[in-house]
């Protein structure tokens, strides 16, 4: 086993950074740029080859040489990977069908910024089939499968990322996205508020011919909200994370599933009989709580909100608070989305051999910089799992460095991402379409008059159908 060295790679946005300085394992991104690690799915590995897609010349079968990414010649197995995930994406390929021949999107132009999986590769080429334009970018460093990306690159798409970039190349790639001759967004998809955050920084001035705003994660709309309340949005935007579709079926339901994925493949770790503590009884904590739960784990749930304090009592687990039981449990989860739920007070308290993840979209709940300090071992044992370990000898087991456990350490479903994707493309369909003066400068949730969901059963499954309405 390896010691890990953490050391300051901050740079200048300017400034290429060493080899050593992209490799490094201490990066200081922005805190929903960096919530997780690869999907995975992707089953490549970054380190195969060094050099750095910056410095490379890749063209597509085509000759367009308008991206950049790790390899192309992965296109072949990112194209599978994207066809495997259309036969579980209903909803959005229902949309394409329907759509594709009235163009709803005919003269868009979007830039996107969210994580580059098969399940985001079938949204953007719906998108296009829409008659959008797309330029992409990667919202976190690690989550990109280099393959999609190839397959997407290969497709004609502008992509720029690739798994395991440096902070100056998530940038980097960002910016190449937005500034570009003889194109300008009017269109934007964020996730998490990066890419509206470096265009207001950088590029405010094409917020003239920006129609509006799609943002998909809690963190992103809080900066939204943020800039409503401070009179600075200056284009309408739309609240997809609290959608009744993405919160009921993607934070609920997606989360039930994915968190014993998670903690099984990095942990092999028996839930039943183990102690756990859940941070937040949100949607998310109340998917994480039913799947341990049925695995025979004993839960405990910290909870702030009293309406949700309730829903966990009446769930039948125990309410405590986190330093009641930090001492006892065998993991600890967070899913509050705000920021140091587990400081290092409670990290110091902890059992030997205490697992400690986070399942909100923040970086930031568990607060991992306080154990980068001289006096604590890090020794990477498996990908996406680090023991730290005291001079004791106590040791902790923290996983993807308090990043998304989900994305970092295993898959989610694809079928619920499906709903999240189709609601984004008709979050972007109605922004776009909107008569002058419907949307103000102001954060909206999708209305439901954009269309109804419904189920039919099919072949002894859930065959998801969208209906637009009639206007």
């Amino acid at each position: 086993m390896k010691k890990i060295q953490f050391a300051d790679q901050k740079q200048e946005f300017n400034k290429r950074p060493s080899k050593i300085g992209r490799r490094s394992l201490s990066r200081s991104i922005s805190q929903s740029s960096t919530d997780s690690y690869s999907s995975a799915a992707s089953y490549t590995d970054s380190s195969d080859d060094e050099t750095s897609p910056r410095d490379k010349q890749q063209k597509n079968s085509k000759g367009n040489g308008d991206f950049c990414i790790k390899n192309i010649k992965q296109a072949d197995f990112g194209r599978r990977e994207i066809e495997i995930a259309e036969q579980e994406m209903p909803a959005l390929m229902a949309l394409r069908k329907r759509a594709q021949g009235e163009k709803p999107l005919a003269g868009a132009k979007v830039v996107g910024c969210t994580h580059i999986t098969a399940q985001t590769a079938v949204l953007m080429e719906t998108l296009s089939a829409l008659g959008a334009q797309c330029r992409w970018a990667a919202c976190n460093i690690y989550s990109t499968q280099n393959e999609v990306a190839a397959a997407l690159a290969e497709g004609g798409f502008s992509v720029f990322a690739w798994k395991g970039e440096s902070e100056d190349d998530f940038w980097w790639c960002i910016d190449r996205c937005v500034n570009v001759e003889g194109w300008q967004p009017n269109m934007i998809l964020d996730d998490g508020g990066d890419l509206t955050h470096w265009i207001y920084k950088k590029y405010p001035n094409m917020f003239k011919k920006i129609k509006g705003i799609v943002e998909e994660s809690v963190t992103g709309v809080h900066r939204l909200y943020q800039l409503s309340k401070a009179g600075k949005l200056c284009v309408p935007a739309m609240n997809v994370n609290d959608s009744v579709t993405k919160q009921k079926f993607d934070n609920l339901y997606c989360c039930r599933e994915s968190i014993l994925d998670g903690l099984k493949r990095t942990t092999d770790v028996m839930f039943g009989g183990k102690q756990v503590v859940v941070c937040g009884y949100g949607e998310v904590g109340k998917g994480c709580c039913a799947a341990l739960k049925a695995m025979g784990s004993i839960v405990y749930v910290t909870e702030i909100d009293p309406i949700c304090a309730l829903q966990a009592c009446m769930d039948g687990f125990r309410l405590v608070k986190l330093n009641e039981v930090i001492r006892q449990v065998d993991i600890v989860i967070t899913c509050t989305g705000n920021k140091n739920v587990v400081v290092r007070e409670y990290l110091d308290r902890m059992k030997n051999g205490c697992i400690v993840c986070n399942m909100g979209h923040s970086n930031t709940e568990i607060d991992v910089a306080s154990l980068r300090t001289p006096e604590l071992t890090w020794e990477r044992v498996r990908s996406q799992v680090d023991h730290v370990i005291w001079p004791d000898g106590k040791r902790i087991v923290l996983l993807a460095e308090g990043r998304l456990l989900n994305l970092s350490c295993s898959t989610v479903p694809t079928f619920v991402l499906s709903i999240t994707a189709t609601t984004q493309a008709l979050a972007l369909i109605e922004l776009y379409n909107a008569p002058e003066g419907r949307y103000k400068q102001d954060v909206y949730l999708l209305p439901k008059k954009m269309g109804k969901i419904f189920f039919v059963s099919s072949e002894s499954r859930w065959l998801l159908l969208l209906l637009l309405t009639e206007r």
